[in-house]
């Protein structure tokens, strides 16, 4: 039954009946994805599940925009692998807990647009390298430990969990091309386990993990030592954590804007994300963000709405409290299938098509970017280089453009008109433009076609106009911006000229 209202927006309509399907699928093809995250990481299976829960209710509830699904991602798990093996679970809540809190000043100082500044061949490198290591790390379920020591399957246990694995991820490719009315990754993981509980199988299992039977999210304080020292070993890997989550998150939600026509609020998403993951830190979760998958099957179940999301991460509660003995018969199989597809569906297959027509500076980019994820599993370290690495590329392509239009006009009078942005990549470009020695008494600089960027550009102009008045030379400005008059007007300590008040053009500013 449709209804015209909803708990959070009593202008948007809501269709209940697809909410909660969308809501059932969204947690059943979360359950998995969040079990081998947890268990990739070194962490109880329940923490993953209970990262699921409280990431899930507490951003559909306060987040962004309807349709995100946040969870138990593995872009910020992988962030914290390195922690817990160096110095335990403990130190990965208080870990958590610190990247909430970063990324709720990031909110508050709605700092959330700066997601813009990421661009198109760095997110090319950083999910195809995301895409890598979530594949890379499925071959560890092909080992097992034998007295003591860790060795890869053989014989039999190997051609069984192969087999498992192939099946799994033939039903996730067939399956959608007959219905979607049920989530491939759900029919392929009963079916695998219908049959080796049917045929008696003997095949690794989450049981021979971990065990996840469990009641509500317990309260836990982490147990460190609350000191400075605390801070500098759990701050670098919260930093991190926190930029990858806000990154794919307001990613993800740029993409759902973009699908739905609709426009969400990334700085209240950031907050929400925050105290969700603070949440995490102090109730047994691993923490997490927005995920992109999810995302998607609930947006392709038709959800438009914040239901869905609550369904969903009530549902993975409920499983938890009364189902836990049925997920750790759940085999690992079937867990590596639905994981190598998630990996296959991440990567930017798009990338390889359109890489003829990137230029060389963008393909190094993304692959350099990549090629960082994969080898240091610091996505956020990736992300920040390529920004960079593409920052003094543009600004590198900018400063060529810098050029001069020349002539004099009928009363003696040198006039430059300036063309391309004077920064201070340009600089060096723009001085070798004049020619003071043979230039005539008066020289009119115009910038009706150019801007003063910076304070760079700035002591650039003073450096020519005092090479012009040590000859006895004047010089006028013209057509300068609003924000660059304000500029020189700030320096007029070092710079003394005739800025003629011209009509300005405006600049944009957001």
């Amino acid at each position: 039954m449709k209804q015209y209202f909803n708990l959070f927006d009593f202008t948007q309509k809501v269709d209940y009946r697809t909410e909660i399907l969308a809501g059932l699928t969204v947690a059943m093809t979360m359950i998995p994805e969040s079990l081998s995250f947890a268990i990739l990481a070194g962490f109880p299976p329940l923490v993953g599940l209970y990262a699921a829960f409280i990431m899930g209710l507490v951003t559909a509830v306060f987040g962004g925009r309807p349709g995100l699904v946040s969870g138990g991602a593995g872009a910020t798990v992988i962030v914290l692998i390195a922690l817990m093996k160096s110095h335990g679970l403990d130190y990965v809540f208080a870990a958590v807990a610190l990247a909430g809190v970063l990324q709720i000043l990031v909110g508050l100082f709605k700092l959330g647009k700066f997601i813009r500044l990421v661009p198109q061949p760095v997110m090319f490198g950083f999910v195809n390298g995301l895409a890598i290591i979530i594949f890379m790390s499925q071959l560890e379920q092909f080992k097992t430990v034998v007295n003591g020591q860790t060795e890869w399957l053989s014989g039999t246990p190997l051609y069984i969990m192969a087999g498992l694995v192939a099946l799994t991820v033939a039903i996730v490719l067939i399956l959608p091309r007959f219905t979607k009315a049920i989530p491939a990754s759900l029919v392929a993981i009963l079916v695998v386990f219908g049959i080796v509980l049917g045929f008696g199988i003997e095949t690794k299992t989450v049981a021979d993990i971990a065990s996840v039977s469990g009641g509500l999210p317990p309260f836990h304080i982490p147990n460190i030592d609350w000191t400075w020292g605390t801070l500098q070993v759990i701050f670098p890997y919260a930093l991190i954590m926190g930029s990858v989550g806000l990154t794919e998150g307001l990613l993800t939600l740029n993409l759902v804007d973009e699908i739905t026509g609709t426009k969400g609020s990334g700085n209240r998403e950031c907050i929400a994300q925050g105290g969700a993951n603070i949440l995490n830190g102090f109730f047994f979760g691993m923490g997490g963000c927005p995920m992109i998958a999810q995302t998607l099957v609930n947006l392709s179940a038709g959800s438009r709405a914040r239901l869905s999301g609550i369904v969903a991460a009530l549902t993975i509660l409920v499983i938890v409290l009364v189902g836990a003995p049925v997920i750790e018969l759940l085999p690992m199989a079937a867990l590596v299938g639905v994981m190598i597809m998630v990996a296959i569906g991440t990567f930017e297959w798009i990338s390889f098509r359109i890489i003829n027509k990137m230029p060389k500076q963008d393909i190094f980019v993304g692959v350099l970017v990549a090629v960082i994820t994969i080898l240091m599993h610091n996505l956020a370290l990736a992300v920040l280089i390529g920004v960079i690495i593409s920052a003094l590329v543009f600004a590198w392509e900018s400063a060529k453009r810098i050029r001069a239009k020349k002539y004099v006009d009928e009363n003696g009078v040198k006039h430059y008109e300036i063309y391309g942005p004077l920064f201070f990549a340009s600089t060096t470009a723009f001085l070798e433009k004049f020619d003071v020695a043979n230039d005539p008494v008066e020289v009119i600089i115009d910038f009706k076609e150019s801007k003063i960027a910076d304070m760079s550009a700035i002591d650039a102009v003073n450096k020519l106009t005092e090479r012009y008045a040590k000859i006895g030379k004047k010089v006028h400005l013209r057509h300068l911006s609003t924000d660059c008059r304000q500029l020189l007007h700030n320096a007029n300590e070092i710079i003394d000229v005739n800025i003629l008040e011209d009509p300005t053009y405006k600049v944009a500013i957001d």
